[in-house]
């Protein structure tokens, strides 16, 4: 995107004509035209002073907006396959969010690996199945369409007791797997 684009699209996002900005920075409404159409460039001075009339700065003005994405297909996760689980990591480089999800499918008669105790909290689901979710010395049994939730202070892991697979997702904030 053009210098002289971007500022008109800030303007117009702030409802104001070119004269309007123009009178806000003590410029002439034909100066703001001829910079909006990149027939001139403005001193640093000039542009500072343009866009904190406009509510922005130099640092965001020019800082790259690269999109955030937002949907995760199958072909972004990342899955570890062991034999005991299959583990995926439902948003890649979750570990740099404030929470990192994941869809585990837990064999018959295996359990997750222990867990320390941290900071944070972590949620879970039972999509299929059911699990034996261990914290401290304490055992909850976690049935299909049954969720739990815990602060990480204590050792914590799943087990699947059963003859069949146990599908959760799990959620740890911060990240910890």
């Amino acid at each position: 995107m053009e210098l002289g684009d971007k500022i008109k699209q800030l303007r117009l996002q702030c409802d104001f004509t070119q004269e309007e900005l123009a009178d806000r920075c003590e410029l002439s409404k034909g100066y703001i035209s001829q910079l909006e159409n990149d027939l001139t460039s403005p001193s640093i001075a000039t542009l500072n002073d343009i866009l904190t009339a406009l509510g922005s700065s130099l640092k965001d003005f020019f800082q790259d907006e690269e999109e955030e994405k937002v949907v995760f297909s199958e072909q972004d996760f990342i899955e570890k396959v062991s034999d005991e689980a299959i583990s995926n990591w439902l948003v890649p480089s979750a570990q740099k969010n404030l929470m990192e999800p994941m869809h585990i499918v837990l064999k018959p008669k295996c359990q997750t690996q222990e867990d320390l105790p941290h900071e944070g909290e972590e949620f879970g689901y039972v999509l299929s199945g059911e699990i034996t979710l261990h914290l401290g010395k304490r055992k909850y049994n976690v049935k299909q369409n049954e969720s739990f939730y815990f602060k990480a202070e204590k050792v914590h892991y799943i087990i699947n007791t059963k003859e069949e697979n146990a599908t959760f997702i799990w959620i740890s904030s911060p990240p910890n797997f």
